[in-house]
């Protein structure tokens, strides 16, 4: 099984409302697809997501379509920053050992 753990740094508190928009949509588009388990945390400028998938192809399936692909292209006009990490493990980590190990491995992306 595959998690994947990312975390998104807003420009300015005021984006988040467009990140809510975007969550919305990338949560409805979550729980029609084949993601296992799903976990979301934030406050002000940071989130954090947290899913777990079966195989490699049904996350990479679901990060290149519908609202996530729509929500990544649009994702520097409200983001600082993005980091990304996929592991393998049966289970999603606690949100301390996700957020260490994102920081530390994970590939971040800055606007």
């Amino acid at each position: 099984m595959f998690v994947s753990i990312t975390s998104i740094e807003l420009k300015s508190p005021l984006n988040f409302f467009q990140l809510s928009l975007y969550a919305l949509n990338i949560v409805r588009q979550l729980k029609s697809s084949k993601c296992v388990e799903f976990k979301k945390r934030g406050i002000w400028t940071k989130h954090y997501t947290m899913t777990l998938w079966e195989n490699k192809s049904d996350m990479m399936e679901f990060a290149k379509s519908g609202a996530h692909l729509t929500a990544m292209k649009k994702s520097s006009s409200i983001a600082k920053e993005i980091r990304l990490l996929t592991l393998e493990a049966d289970i999603l980590p606690a949100w301390k050992e996700a957020k260490i190990m994102l920081k530390k491995n994970g590939r971040c992306l800055k606007f």
